[in-house]
């Protein structure tokens, strides 16, 4: 731990922005596993049991089967089923409009680990070139006479901002398109589940009219 301290010292003051990106980094990252991991369900179960209910027109069964599963797939679909007896255009508009609220909330503070993979290696190369900005005024001032052992010691110090922003990059821009990956998965299972239920409803509602046109028709 003491080596690890005195290395990063050695880095220079370029060496504490860095820090605080792999913090707020590794805090993001975390936080969005949690969020995740409880917005992502077994979508093609979930869609199955809502459609039966929905087919024995229990749709207060079904709007009480997306209040109580968590998932972001659920919540788009209790808003759009308890819009049903409104015109298709409508179920679809609000629809919409949570799928456009879940997925601001799913890519939330996501956008800030993309900066950080970016700038983390940035601000190392910057304390590297600043580190041998110095280095070489030092051997201009000391006109020279320097050892290769002191001009070894200049150089891998400048060098550990540039290896120390890599080591927090790599990883962020890793975890950022993992996640992002994760996130229009459920993206699209909520785009699919909510077209099929739109189609089942309305379908239902065309075969409950077409039944009551051909009994008056019989009549």
């Amino acid at each position: 731990m003491t080596n690890l301290l005195s290395v990063f010292v050695k880095g220079g003051p370029i060496m504490i922005p860095i820090l605080i990106c792999s913090i707020i980094a590794a805090a993001i990252i975390v936080e969005k596993f949690i969020s995740l991991r409880k917005a992502q369900i077994n979508a093609t179960h979930f869609i199955l049991k809502v459609k039966n209910l929905i087919l024995k027109n229990n749709i207060d069964d079904a709007l009480e089967l997306c209040s109580k599963t968590e998932g972001s797939l659920p919540k788009v679909l209790k808003r759009g089923i308890s819009k049903s007896h409104l015109e298709k255009k409508v179920v679809q508009e609000t629809i919409e409009n949570a799928g456009r609220e879940e997925i601001y909330h799913l890519e939330k503070n996501l956008s800030h680990v993309a900066t950080i993979s970016g700038v983390a290696p940035l601000i190392g190369f910057l304390g590297t070139v600043t580190g041998m900005i110095r280095a070489f005024m030092e051997i201009q001032r000391l006109a020279g006479n320097v050892n290769a052992t002191v001009l070894a010691g200049g150089i891998w110090e400048a060098l550990l901002t540039t290896a120390f922003g890599l080591s927090v990059g790599i990883p962020a821009y890793i975890f950022y398109n993992y996640l992002l990956g994760k996130v229009q998965r459920i993206v699209h299972e909520m785009e699919v589940g909510s077209n099929e239920i739109i189609e089942l409803l309305y379908s239902e509602s065309e075969n409950e009219f077409e039944d009551r046109e051909q009994t008056i028709n019989d009549f």
